[in-house]
């Protein structure tokens, strides 16, 4: 069996990470597995196949974006919450796709691949898995729709464009996706979702309701997230406070992370004299716009800045007490997995897809959505709460090993294959 793995990026996000570990995890488990993506790195894996050149990449990326700009009246805000599609490569013509028994999608927009490029691959004959790292399969154009509820229908009027017009641009690409979809030969493609928050909002789509949905997690390589003893992990990093909180994510300063939430939280933990500043310090990484944001913190910092390397993503995790997730949505949650299997103890928003990961006040705490006070309850109770270390690892081996991950896909494989 030789599946392809389809990504954007090699590295970059959320998806790419985890569609990386996959290809990975695959080929540990004795599946002849492959990625092709758009962007890589210098140093990339000989796994990974790069596909297009760089002027090709620039003008299929801003010419979405050009297009999104206009129907959104020349304004740039939420101009990269929506992607449209309509403009990207082929990849059917390549080596690497009429090799594959499998096809394997993953995150595919900012130019990587257009709907037209997409009916291509589901009109090839090859069964085709595609991942959900987001909502956009299943809306208008949107990643996430926040609390909209336009996607069950057929969009239209889009928050995001701020119209109010029934047929605007994500009404028509709606339409384009619904025409897509309702012509696909049953069973040839599956839907898999990370968690079961995100495949009740593929259920409810107009779009992707009567596909076939599986839900599978993301995996994690426990040979490379590896617990190192708290004191010795904070001798590395040159800390010693008492209470360490990490925070982390590919863009600390997206609203979607909901940095301001953990602000809030800290700071009525320090002002209701439940802790002392000095006692505490939080842990940073990932990439920041705007680094005036830190200013707010009520605690000191480190801001380590934007780490792949699991070495030091196990250093940081295994010095933390707590690691924290206040985004306002996860359709899974990544660095949760990650610190529980360093021993960090996790807090999050309840209401999305950490609710897979964590079961409240037993392996973590999930505090009610956006509510700064039970975040801050939350955190308190984590630095608190001295849960086993190897309890935690635990937990997260027995969901999302590789071997476990990588078993449950292939079974999907083999079921379309025959």
């Amino acid at each position: 069996m030789r599946v392809l793995i389809v990504n954007t990026s090699e590295r970059t996000g959320g998806a790419a990470v985890a569609a990386n570990r996959l290809t990975e995890a695959l080929i540990n488990n004795g599946v002849k597995a492959k990625m092709l993506v758009r962007d890589s790195t210098p140093n990339s894996s000989l796994y990974v196949s790069k596909m297009g050149g760089w002027f090709q990449r620039e003008w299929n990326f801003l010419y979405e974006r050009l297009v999104i700009w206009m129907h959104n009246h020349l304004d740039r805000n939420n101009l990269f919450k929506v992607s449209i599609a309509n403009t990207g490569q082929d990849i059917t013509k390549t080596n690497e796709f009429q090799e594959a028994d499998i096809i394997h999608l993953h995150w595919i927009n900012q130019g990587f691949l257009s709907l037209n490029g997409v009916e291509k691959i589901l009109k090839s004959g090859k069964p085709v898995v595609w991942t959900m790292h987001d909502m956009w399969p299943s809306t208008g154009i949107c990643h996430h729709a926040y609390d909209c509820q336009r996607y069950e229908t057929e969009c239209g009027e889009c928050p995001f464009l701020k119209s109010k017009r029934h047929k605007d641009l994500s009404n028509k690409i709606f339409r384009k996706k619904l025409h897509l979809f309702s012509n696909i030969k049953y069973g040839r493609l599956s839907l898999v979702t990370v968690s079961n928050w995100l495949a009740e909002r593929a259920r409810n789509s107009a779009l992707t309701g009567k596909l076939p949905i599986s839900v599978i997690p993301n995996s994690i390589s426990l040979s490379r997230f590896v617990i190192t003893d708290r004191d010795d992990a904070r001798t590395s990093l040159d800390i010693q406070e008492r209470y360490i909180i990490s925070f982390g994510a590919a863009r600390i300063d997206d609203p979607i992370k909901g940095f301001r939430y953990l602000v809030e939280a800290l700071s009525k933990l320090i002002a209701g004299g439940r802790f002392h500043r000095e006692d505490m310090r939080l842990l940073l990484f990932g990439s920041i716009f705007d680094e005036n944001i830190l200013k707010q913190l009520p605690i000191p910092y480190t801001y380590i800045g934007y780490v792949t390397d699991e070495d030091q993503l196990s250093l940081i995790y295994s010095a933390s007490n707590a690691t924290v997730s206040s985004s306002l949505y996860e359709t899974f949650g990544q660095t949760l997995i990650e610190a529980m299997a360093c021993g960090s103890t996790p807090v999050s928003f309840d209401g999305s897809g950490q609710t897979d990961i964590i079961s409240h006040q037993q392996n973590g705490f999930l505090a009610k959505r956006l509510s700064s006070d039970s975040l801050a309850e939350g955190i308190e109770w984590a630095l608190h709460a001295n849960l086993s270390p190897r309890e935690l690892r635990r937990s997260v081996s027995r969901r999302y090993a590789e071997s476990i991950v990588a078993n449950r896909y292939y079974e999907l494989y083999q079921s379309l294959l025959h």
